[in-house]
């Protein structure tokens, strides 16, 4: 498979870099780098939002988690699908209506600088690690593929979609993300046919492990994914991007609704493969590979090349949009230039930071990313959702609604990186798993207090 995948992952990349190259040449202002001139269509917008939401966690991560619990797995991206649809019917044309290029912009246009500042901090500092979550992903993939680990080629992928990135900007990544998708349906197509009409194997437990709910996983977990993830797919950065390139009001919401149904039908998809690796192949036969990964190596060859483009493709098309849109972020919103040059001078920083860091670490893809959301979604989520319902209807209170942002936020990270801290100044263990949740709600409270019925000063356009 070597030489193979060398040969064609050296023709994906050219092309890739190509397409940077000519948009380059296009690009003519900040606008143009940042949301692709606002003029993409819905069958643009639908294919890059779908492109951007199947990324390692929705491929290799929920398979690895429907092989540990089974059939409820599914629901990561059911959540996904379903905050999809509500923002579809909820906020989609609110949003685009504004005008806003960025997340921590709408904060800014709907609360106050002070507000665009710190969602803008947040979303930075909590998608470098999500970039790194993907890269590591990737570099799974590449070494699988080529029989062993390989520094140099890690490297030069990650800077081959750093450059592309850089230098095409959202348009590039709109393109690019088109051709991506098409890859991955039909690499995860292949695989599902191959497993369930070619492979063949135990299906009848497939059948039998159908349930919503297990001891594995259970109505409080249920809750919980809800909110945490649910509200990234509802009111994400990168999710939301899509919505600011998106022509018109309609389009935005047209897209999200499109979006989230075909989530829901991947979700299956993706749920019955992790199905059979779960009911066909024993622990020990993975020998320490991911159970997607692992099918790579059952399948023929020509299909197996296919599915690694599919996963690759997945990783890529997620890791360029948080790439662009994290450093769209730190140069508008943080620096406060709506600058080409610095726009690309901060892709290339937080993209060489992320790969710095997938370079020195590992560990489970889905942990690494629910670790970043579950900053985001507590401290975000609902200020941002109440500021938003309440644009030119009510005043906020910045300071109010800040504490809710970071109060939210502090909660998260107390929950996912100072367990331990947690523990010995005597928060319950049972407790520890909810803190992100609990997070949200107080958020949500403080929210709520920092609106304003009085229409004497518009505080939201300080």
């Amino acid at each position: 498979m070597n030489s193979v995948f060398i040969v064609a992952l050296a023709a994906y990349l050219i092309v890739f870099l190509v397409i940077g190259i000519l948009d380059m040449r296009k690009t003519e202002s900040f606008e143009d780098y940042a949301v692709a001139g606002r003029r993409q269509g819905t069958f643009a917008v639908s294919m890059t939002l779908l492109a951007t939401v199947v990324g390692a966690s929705t491929t290799i991560g929920i398979v690895d988690t429907v092989y540990s619990i089974g059939f409820p797995g599914i629901w990561w991206l059911l959540f996904g699908s379903i905050g999809l649809i509500a923002q579809s019917f909820v906020i989609s044309e609110k949003v685009r209506d504004t005008g806003a290029a960025t997340l921590p912009e709408l904060a800014g246009m709907t609360v106050g600088k002070a507000a665009e500042f710190i969602i803008a901090l947040v979303i930075v500092i909590s998608w470098i690690g999500v970039i790194a979550g993907q890269m590591v992903a990737m570099n799974g993939i590449i070494a699988l593929a080529i029989g062993r680990n390989s520094l140099f080629i890690q490297i030069f992928i990650s800077l081959f979609i750093i450059i592309y990135t850089m230098t095409g900007g959202q348009t590039s990544v709109v393109k690019t993300d088109k051709i991506q998708f098409v890859i991955i349906i039909l690499g995860i197509a292949i695989c599902f046919i191959y497993l369930f009409f070619v492979k063949g194997g135990n299906t009848v437990d497939i059948v039998r492990g159908i349930e919503l709910l297990n001891k594995d996983y259970r109505p409080v977990n249920l809750f919980n994914q809800l909110f945490i993830i649910g509200g990234v797919y509802f009111l994400g950065p990168d999710i939301m991007s899509r919505n600011f390139l998106s022509k018109d009001s309609k389009t935005a919401k047209k897209s999200a609704l499109i979006s989230g149904i075909c989530l829901a039908a991947f979700s299956l998809i993706i749920t019955l493969i992790g199905m059979w690796i779960r009911s066909n192949v024993l622990p020990e036969e993975f020998a320490g590979s991911k159970a997607l990964l692992y099918v790579i190596g059952i399948m023929p060859k020509v299909p197996a090349v296919i599915l690694i483009f599919g996963l690759l493709s997945a990783i890529i098309s997620s890791t360029d949009t948080c790439l662009i849109n994290a450093s769209v972020i730190l140069s508008k919103d943080i620096l406060g230039k709506n600058s080409l040059v610095i726009s690309r001078i901060a892709v290339a920083c937080i993209g060489i930071v992320a790969m710095v860091l997938a370079i020195m670490g590992s560990g489970d893809i889905l942990n690494l990313l629910t670790g970043a959301y579950s900053i985001y979604t507590p401290g975000v989520i609902f200020p941002l959702f109440i500021a938003v319902l309440c644009y030119k209807k009510k005043n906020i209170n910045v300071g109010i609604w800040v504490t809710a942002v970071v109060t939210g936020g502090l909660f998260g990270i107390a929950g996912t990186y100072f367990g331990g801290l947690m523990l010995k100044v005597g928060v319950p263990q049972g407790l520890m798993t909810y803190l992100p949740l609990i997070g949200m709600f107080v958020s949500l409270v403080l929210s709520m207090l920092s609106i304003r019925s009085s229409q004497k000063e518009n505080i939201s356009q300080e």
